[in-house]
């Protein structure tokens, strides 16, 4: 009989506690805001990779009455851990740190944007279009900067690339600059620091739009095969509902009436035609092979070789 009363006390504790979890999940009022994460693709400011998904976060907020509480990121692991913490509901992610969420069980796909009825982006390394640098063979030697040490298209890549070549990332570079973003390393390629730019296509051409990069003095020197577009994400401990709810809505936004085609925006801040929330997670395969070829051995000679510049 004395164990009746511990008993009772364990479900009211264990209900009290199953309660106070479905509380704390954002529902998308005003009040409780769905917390979103991005990766901070383009230097991380909230007029860079904010100001580029912010449209089309608008336009679910204008067709579902759900409010989002947009930040970004210091780095891309760091969108990683929020996800797997329990601090973010949604993110914009790399594909590669899309890959590092999934393995852990913390993040399922959400939606992808498709561009031109394709959802895929391309990898690429960027030289001064009068310094002689032609093909990635003739980077052995020089100079090279590379975003973040999670992102696909500007380290995991061309990384890759670059060990395809028979390059050696570590033995192989005179100077090895880890810039933290696309548009630094852009920037570090602009100001002479480096011979050679990791960075995603979308990011150059944004640079280009933005003249913070004059296409005529730049040369592509690789460019990767096609990496599947940077997908948007959704904690795996939301309920069912509101995963369906998100799906849905991002799924079919871009037809939702007083949505305009300005709003539908992805990677970069381009438009894009729409959101495909029913993008297969096989296509991440080839991000998760590329991933296990650039080892956490081989991410620590580089950037130990970064920080000794």
């Amino acid at each position: 009989m004395s164990k009746f009363p511990q008993l009772i006390t364990a479900v009211m504790l264990a209900s009290s506690a199953t309660v106070s979890f479905a509380q704390a999940i954002p529902d998308g009022s005003k009040e409780r805001p769905i917390r979103v994460m991005l990766i901070p693709a383009d230097g991380g400011t909230e007029t860079g990779t904010k100001a580029d998904y912010q449209p089309v976060f608008n336009a679910v907020s204008r067709m579902t009455g759900m409010n989002f509480d947009i930040k970004v990121g210091q780095t891309y692991g760091a969108v990683v851990e929020a996800m797997c913490n329990g601090l973010v509901e949604v993110a914009f992610f790399g594909p590669v740190a899309y890959v590092q969420a999934n393995k852990r069980g913390c993040a399922q796909l959400l939606a992808v944007a498709v561009e031109n009825g394709e959802s895929v982006y391309y990898a690429g390394m960027f030289a001064k279009a009068d310094s002689g640098i032609k093909t990635i063979a003739d980077v052995k030697g020089k100079r090279a900067a590379f975003g973040d040490v999670n992102s696909a298209s500007s380290f995991t890549f061309q990384i890759a690339m670059l060990m395809d070549a028979k390059i050696d990332p570590v033995k192989d570079l005179s100077e090895l600059r880890m810039t933290g973003s696309h548009a630094n390393s852009l920037a570090a390629l602009g100001q002479g620091l480096v011979d050679v730019a990791s960075a995603s296509f979308d990011s150059y051409e944004k640079a280009v739009r933005q003249n913070a990069v004059d296409p005529k003095q730049i040369t592509v020197i690789a460019k990767s095969i096609p990496i599947p577009y940077p997908p948007l994400g959704m904690n795996t401990k939301l309920p069912d509902a509101m995963k369906a709810q998100l799906k849905k809505a991002f799924n079919e936004v871009h037809k939702a009436p007083g949505v305009t085609p300005e709003m539908i925006r992805g990677y970069g801040g381009k438009k894009v035609d729409r959101f495909n929330a029913e993008f297969p997670e096989s296509e991440f395969n080839i991000a998760a092979e590329k991933l296990a070829l650039v080892s956490d051995q081989l991410k620590g000679e580089i950037l130990k070789k970064a920080s000794a510049r």
